[in-house]
């Protein structure tokens, strides 16, 4: 029934119709050879989710980015605090403190001498013991194709719904939402967390548009 559940709430990004992106970035013209790099970013809770929407400057995948497609990672500290998730040796950085990273993958795949584009989400908790961002735990592995209902790709946007019941992740009203594109500062920016009002909000995903689901009329409406 989980795996049903983006038939309902697609992608489920609250704030999607509604709010500002909490990351924006103004990519330089892209050079051959360059990857796709994320250009706006909008997180919100979604119940017991985080949805993600997440505008590239060029499709993440497919043909068009052949070998050299998206590989974006965002990095959410899921309560807001330091003082938890990832404790690198500078406590300056800015991804100190990232509970949770989602690295948004295009790929090829090679099978029978034909290539095959695929998108993959990554999602890797950190905690008190993860000194380096490559020390996280791996929650899990998202597929396109296998998982349509919590990650979808329409043109330069992806969408994503990450299952923030996966391991042990602490929860706050407000989430710092870190991204670090290619050859440029790393930009911050904050979204709403688990534990702010509304964030047991749920919309569904219809004609492009996230909007309210509509009531079950009773059999005495009229």
């Amino acid at each position: 029934m989980r795996r049903l559940a983006f038939l309902a709430v697609c992608l489920a990004v609250s704030v999607a119709a509604a709010e500002k992106p909490c990351i924006t970035f103004k990519a330089p013209p892209a050079a051959e050879g360059d990857r796709p790099v994320a250009v706006a970013i909008i997180v919100g809770a979604q119940g017991s989710d985080y949805g993600f929407q997440v505008d590239f400057n060029r499709p993440p995948w497919g043909d068009e980015c052949g070998t050299r497609c998206a590989n974006a990672t965002i990095f959410l500290d899921t309560d807001n605090n330091k003082a938890t998730g990832l404790k690198l040796k500078d406590p300056k950085a800015v991804e100190t403190g990232a509970d949770l990273a989602v690295t948004i993958q295009g790929m090829r795949t090679y099978t029978e001498g034909a290539a095959h584009p695929g998108l993959k989400v990554k999602v890797t908790q950190y905690t008190e013991e993860s000194t380096s961002v490559d020390t996280g735990k791996a929650l899990e592995e998202l597929d396109a194709q296998q998982d349509g209902e919590r990650v979808n790709a329409t043109g330069t946007t992806v969408y994503l719904l990450v299952d923030a019941n996966t391991g042990d992740l602490p929860s706050g009203q407000k989430v710092r939402v870190i991204y670090h594109p290619p050859d440029a500062r790393p930009l911050v920016g904050m979204a709403k967390g688990l534990s702010a009002p509304g964030a047991n909000r749920v919309e569904i995903f219809k004609d492009g548009r996230l909007t309210n689901p509509k009531k079950k009329k009773s059999q005495w409406d009229y």
